[in-house]
């Protein structure tokens, strides 16, 4: 398909429709587990860091507290993820995936492999390869720019996967 807008305006456009269309995409699969994408978003987190505060799962995934317990409370509900208090600190809760979350999680990460699969179809291995590092290499970059702006400086986050 020829191009006719600017780099720019190409380059935006079809990262932001990218990133819609998996997001979408994505909620439509992860429906067949009754779940939202969001709640998948909560389940993978505290399944790679196990312990964390609800602060900072909230903070990670760019969410407003409130937002966040909700979540939790249906995740609660479902079985799926308990809540204990920390040792130190009552008032805060750490958040665990529970016994019955195991085998979802293992459908999951096969359903993630799917969905992957379905948005590199047409490219080689080579090439999608390729293409996640020149994404990690994008994101750097705007991360980099908006550390400067704000005069901040963070270690860079763990590549997905």
């Amino acid at each position: 398909m020829p191009r006719t807008g600017s780099l720019e305006a190409d380059f935006l456009f079809a990262l932001f429709e990218v990133q819609r269309l998996l997001r979408l995409y994505a909620d439509k699969q992860a429906a067949q587990y009754g779940l939202t994408r969001t709640q998948w978003a909560v389940l993978a987190k505290v399944d790679r860091s196990e312990g964390l505060k609800q602060t900072e799962v909230a903070e990670m995934l760019e969410m407003q507290p409130i937002t966040l317990t909700r979540l939790i409370d249906k995740l609660c509900d479902s079985g799926l993820i308990e809540r204990r208090s920390d040792v130190n600190d009552r008032r805060v809760n750490r958040l665990y995936l529970t016994k019955a979350a195991r085998p979802l999680m293992a459908k999951l990460a096969t359903l993630r492999t799917a969905i992957t699969a379905t948005a590199f179809t047409g490219l080689n291995v080579p090439e999608t390869h390729r293409l996640v590092e020149q994404l990690e290499l994008i994101k750097d970059n705007v991360r980099d720019a908006l550390q400067s702006a704000n005069g901040t400086t963070k270690p860079k986050e763990r590549r997905y996967g």
